[in-house]
């Protein structure tokens, strides 16, 4: 079993930066494939950034060039850390943690999920 928590949302200025934080618990952190999914309101779920076990990335065209997700397996940690944010990054961002390779877009292979973090970007 494996717990997520997230932090470091918050209210933001479009331009502005945010870092994001998810905290794993239990065993073997660094055999997951972590990943941030985001939810605007009125809006199919959408996966922004995804980190192998290997340490390899991809991000969604969107968010490329301005977000980076990284992981301390040391501290089971997951971050991201969004700059440059526009008004259409506002929705609540979430953590995800799965045992296959790589996090799909659908959220199908996902094992567990945290709870959530709202940030809001204002024009």
């Amino acid at each position: 079993q494996r717990q997520l928590v997230e932090s470091g949302g918050g209210l933001v200025q479009a331009g502005g930066s945010l870092r994001l934080s998810c905290a794993a618990s239990g065993r073997d952190f660094r055999l997951n494939a972590m990943g941030w999914y985001r939810q605007a309101p009125g809006k199919q779920r959408e996966l922004v950034a995804t980190v192998t076990s290997g340490g390899s990335t991809n991000y969604a065209d969107s968010v490329k060039g301005r977000f980076t997700i990284s992981r301390d397996n040391a501290k089971n940690t997951v971050y991201l850390q969004m700059n440059s944010l526009k008004p259409e990054d506002t929705g609540v961002y979430y953590c995800a943690a799965t045992g296959n390779y790589y996090c799909q877009a659908s959220g199908l292979s996902i094992d567990y999920w945290g709870q959530g973090t709202q940030v809001t970007v204002s024009s």
